[in-house]
């Protein structure tokens, strides 16, 4: 695995690119004068969507081989950083909104299985970070 990362301004803009060539946009939202001036998600906030996309990934595979008729999935990620540095992360909380006529033990299970055993990110984190999570179904 192998990431190139390079600068596209004078401030904190950075592109990451991979071997295949896909690219995301990284910022330093605290450089400028309002946070949302940000052209990219942070490092940190990418360890969250980094979770969210690993679990996500899981959770798909999983509830596929119990033939669950997964439709779609949202997540939503809080993370509560540590005061001082480093400002690790201490709380992660997901919320996973799954739609289809699913069976709530086996989506129950399926997550489980992603943050305990599976996601290689979450596995990490929590060695931080206490990783809590939700869900709910939506036919």
């Amino acid at each position: 695995m192998k990431i190139q990362i390079q600068r596209r301004n004078e401030a904190f803009l950075m592109e990451a690119r991979n071997e295949n060539g896909n690219t995301l946009l990284m910022d330093n939202a605290a450089a400028y004068a309002t946070p949302n001036q940000a052209q990219g998600l942070s490092p940190m906030q990418l360890l969250l969507a980094a979770i969210g996309g690993c679990s996500t990934i899981d959770i798909i595979s999983i509830l596929e081989k119990q033939r669950q008729p997964l439709v779609d999935i949202q997540i939503e990620i809080e993370g509560a950083r540590a005061d001082t540095i480093p400002k690790v992360f201490e709380k992660i909380n997901l919320h996973y909104t799954l739609f289809g006529n699913l069976d709530p033990e086996k989506v129950r299970k399926a997550i489980e299985l992603s943050l305990e055993k599976y996601c290689s990110v979450s596995k990490m984190l929590e060695k931080t970070a206490e990783i809590a999570y939700s869900f709910s179904i939506k036919n």
